[in-house]
């Protein structure tokens, strides 16, 4: 990464970092080197350090590159998925007897990695509630290797104070994971925070158009970075040529898209907690949540995350989402088209049971960037 991408703003960084012009044609955007294997000149002569994809393919590098600077990092890697990029991590930096603290509300794919796939393999875990700096510090243990952290958390949308709990996993000589995918870093750069390990699922509002799989790790310490780089190689679950292509489109736009997506998800949750059958509204944003003031510390605004709670229980809520319309019934989020869902049979299924199990009557929408008052109108609708 050129020293130039330093000094530069957010917004001229996503456009620029790692998109260097063609040296062949000029193209000012990146080729999709859609190859497995490289010409090299001579035994061991490679040209740009480029042997095989599995290890390294150019355009994979110039998302990486690109990743690396808009968080503020000195080592990207991209990887096939959000999920891929967790399992690369914690493989990487835990053995067998290890111990990790993990949040009382994360992705269900998160919890089910850990509950279902870590454990197997003798790692430990046990739940703390990231929001409290204290009750993260009470769950470690002479074993405790990482803490695990969302913020925006998902479903519930809880704040953590990055800075704070950083602070009790360096006392503990651990290291602090953040998954920054709620946020994206134009609105939060948890590395400057005291954040040891950024993880993305490039999916969500990274990629920002609900046509791509992807996942991402950005690291400061050049030398974790190049330990995660051999796993990344020696595992294998890379971001393809193409994936790459798309999310580093994607990043370009990302300021603009977060600026329209937090306007809007402002609004909606302003309409929800006027609402009769709305009975709780979970937005960072809002004055009253228990979290808004670390949030407006941490954070250039509020996200386009929104969950609420309705009156009449569960079916209540799978009925709202079947209602909508304008918001699209599906998972994942992040993408300039609005989406709802029911956390509970949906995305944190797998939660069920646990510590992590989500409220019956939550329904999780990601707000997006269409006109607010078709947004606002869809819900009313929707909520009868």
């Amino acid at each position: 990464m050129s020293d130039r991408h330093f000094s530069q703003h957010f917004e001229t960084l996503a456009i620029h970092a790692g998109n260097t012009a063609d040296p062949l044609t000029g193209a000012v955007v990146p080729p999709i080197y859609q190859v497995s294997t490289y010409k090299q000149d001579g035994v061991g002569g490679l040209r740009g350090g480029y042997e095989y994809s599995r290890s390294a393919n150019p355009t994979r590098t110039a998302l990486e590159e690109n990743l690396a600077a808009l968080e503020g990092g000195r080592r990207g890697l991209a990887f096939a998925s959000g999920l891929a990029a967790e399992d690369c991590l914690l493989r990487t930096l835990l053995r067998p007897g290890d111990h990790v603290v993990i949040p009382n509300d994360a992705y269900g794919g998160t919890f089910r990695l850990f509950a279902k796939v870590a454990t197997r393999w003798g790692v430990e875990w046990s739940v703390a509630d990231s929001a409290d700096p204290a009750a993260v510090r009470a769950a470690l243990t002479p074993k405790t290797k990482l803490v695990w952290v969302e913020t925006p958390s998902n479903p519930l949308l809880g704040v953590t104070d990055i800075a704070a709990v950083a602070q009790v996993a360096q006392d503990a000589g651990a290291r602090l994971v953040v998954d920054n995918t709620f946020a994206t870093p134009y609105l939060q750069q948890p590395l400057a925070l005291g954040a040891d390990i950024v993880v993305h699922s490039l999916t969500k509002y990274m990629g920002g158009h609900s046509d791509v799989v992807g996942g991402a790790l950005i690291v400061s310490d050049p030398e974790l970075g190049e330990e995660l780089a051999f796993h990344q190689n020696a595992m294998g679950a890379v971001a393809g040529p193409f994936d790459s292509w798309l999310v580093l489109r994607g990043t370009k736009t990302l300021a603009v898209r977060m600026d329209r997506h937090s306007e809007n998800a402002a609004k909606v949750a302003d309409m929800l907690t006027r609402h009769a059958r709305v009975t709780r509204v979970l937005y960072p944003g809002l004055p009253d949540h228990p979290g808004h003031e670390t949030a407006a510390k941490q954070m250039r605004a509020f996200g386009g995350m929104i969950s609420f709670r309705v009156e009449g229980g569960e079916e209540a809520a799978v009925e709202v989402c079947n209602r909508a319309k304008v918001f699209t019934l599906g998972e994942s989020l992040g993408g300039v088209e609005s989406l709802i869902e029911h956390p509970g049979r949906m995305t944190h299924a797998s939660a069920a049971g646990s510590a992590l199990e989500v409220p019956a009557d939550l329904v999780r929408l990601s707000v997006g960037i269409e006109n607010a008052d078709d947004l606002l109108a869809d819900l009313q609708q929707a909520l009868g």
